[in-house]
């Protein structure tokens, strides 16, 4: 039987995307977050499918067969929204939505959100539930005006999701695998 893990697949924004969101988030950094969990730099990615666990072969064959043939997304981070106890920076541009369709999990239904996760709310937090969403509308009131360069995605990643090794950490992650796009034309 193949090793399994928790997988899923992503575009990770180059450094230039990354510059441009730390320094806004720097510009925006006073203001008071109880309970919420800050995604390190080396977190960041814009999730295209979630496979939980999963054959890592099984799943690149799978990926590989999808994205052949596949043009390169042409995408920004640009804005800020949430979900409950997340805060997230939008991601916009052309050619996404299809790239994320063919990556897509067999069976999911929820629609398709293209997004950059910024913070959680931190598990066992002792803060109340409400000052946590609090803050996250406070973040995401901050940030509508998140702008990055816009970058060519030239590349999708299969990725693994590893338990933090200490405790309070995220998850840790893994590049398993990576799919090529055909340059836009």
């Amino acid at each position: 039987m193949a090793e399994r893990a928790r997988l899923f697949s992503a575009v990770v924004p180059p450094s230039s995307a990354l510059l441009a969101l730390r320094r806004q988030l720097r510009e925006a950094g006073e203001i008071r977050a109880p309970g919420l969990r800050w995604t390190t730099v080396e977190q960041w990615h814009v999730t295209l499918g979630f496979y939980g666990m999963d054959d890592p072969v099984a799943r690149a064959a799978w990926l590989r067969e999808r994205l052949t043939g596949l043009a390169a997304p042409v995408v920004r981070i640009e804005g800020s929204g949430a979900f409950r106890g997340v805060l997230w920076a939008g991601v916009h541009g052309s050619g996404l939505a299809e790239v994320a369709e063919a990556a897509r999990a067999e069976g999911e239904e929820r629609p398709y959100v293209a997004h950059l996760t910024l913070a959680r709310a931190r598990r066992g937090t002792r803060a109340p539930q409400r000052l946590v969403q609090a803050a996250i509308e406070r973040w995401r009131r901050a940030l509508a005006d998140l702008e990055s360069p816009e970058w060519t995605a030239t590349e999708v990643v299969l990725m693994r999701s590893d338990p933090a090794g200490e405790p309070g950490a995220g998850p840790r992650y893994g590049v398993v695998d990576r799919f090529p796009l055909d340059a836009p034309g």
